[in-house]
């Protein structure tokens, strides 16, 4: 298998970089000046273990690389990023016959639920990746990644049920990169859990580290509108026992020699000033489920506003006034 890291940011260059020190074929695909640092001075990947440089391949776009049988395509950009990209690389033509989303496979190493179906729009074999893989990326050619003695989880799975073979060669692929890769039969009761877990992304965005009274009060009552609006939308999810159980506690945050942890995927979109953050998809999954079924989630809508409007201002993350933070509770 050739892995083909489309978005090769935070979670796609570690798991591109994972993949490619343990001997695998990768190509990274990436755009701007991290496309150009890493076709100059190769991708830099830093752990626990320490910093090193590899040469992974690197390109622009799918009118680069000619594609094959056996290349494994992984979307890995946040989910404001995904219809375009799936438009480009489904209708790539592949040696020996047919399109790229006629015969290859795509997994969507991806925060939320939706995604896979704009996926399932366009190519035919579509996986969900829940990704718990704690990693920054900040600057240009380089990526961090925290976890020890495992980099992360990435359960995986068929996005409509069940699982097959080629779930399993990449799951066993990851486990041989320092990743646990369960392969699951109803990955998206993953892909829901971690939802759950990424709807106070837009609290630390804009209001910083979630510690103290005020932000824990915020996060609780974020998290009980997600489990109140999944439980009225007969959407299954993994529990706290069953995420423990898979081994969440294998990925120990250690630290980095030289660098010091900045928050989440959404703080690092502020904090990059990419102009966007994902907060449509994670909470703005909430608020459109809270309103097909009648269950209030204030607190969500009122977070996705925000990080919205924190991106597109270019607002530094974490700099909500106290005051306008504490009148969250209020809404």
């Amino acid at each position: 298998m050739r892995y083909i890291i489309i978005g090769a940011g935070a979670v796609g260059g570690t798991i591109g970089g994972r993949l490619h020190e343990s001997g695998r074929e990768v190509v990274l695909v990436a755009r701007g000046a991290h496309l150009e640092a890493l076709r100059k001075d190769g991708l830099r990947l830093a752990t626990p273990e320490g910093t090193r440089t590899l040469s992974v391949p690197a390109v622009g776009g799918p009118e680069e690389i000619d594609l094959r049988d056996g290349d494994v395509l992984v979307l890995a950009v946040k989910t404001q990023h995904s219809v375009p990209l799936l438009d480009a690389w489904a209708a790539r033509p592949v040696a020996g016959g047919g399109t790229a989303g006629e015969v290859l496979p795509l997994l969507c190493a991806q925060n939320g639920v939706e995604n896979e179906r704009l996926a399932l729009r366009r190519f035919r074999h579509v996986y969900g990746v829940c990704v718990w893989l704690p990693s920054t990326h900040l600057e240009p050619g380089k990526v961090s990644a925290a976890g020890s003695p495992l980099t992360g989880i990435l359960h995986i799975g068929r996005c409509t049920g069940g699982s097959d073979a080629t779930a399993e060669q990449v799951a066993a692929d990851l486990a041989a990169a320092h990743f646990g890769a369960p392969v699951s039969e109803d990955v998206m009761r993953w892909k829901y859990a971690k939802l759950l877990g990424n709807l106070n992304n837009a609290l630390e965005a804009v209001g910083g580290p979630i510690d103290g009274g005020l932000r824990l009060a915020l996060a609780e009552r974020t998290s009980a509108e997600g489990r109140a609006v999944l439980e009225a939308a007969g959407i299954g999810h993994a529990g706290a026992e069953e995420q423990r159980a898979a081994g969440r506690d294998r990925v120990v945050l250690l630290p980095i020699d030289g660098e010091e942890r900045g928050g989440g995927s959404s703080w690092q979109s502020l904090a990059r000033g990419s102009g966007d953050i994902e907060a449509d998809y994670l909470n703005g999954e909430i608020v459109l489920l809270g309103r097909q079924y009648g269950v209030p989630t204030p607190l969500n809508t009122a977070l996705q506003r925000l990080a919205n409007a924190f991106a597109r201002e270019g607002r530094a993350p974490g700099s909500l006034p106290e005051p306008e933070l504490a009148a969250l509770l209020e809404s």
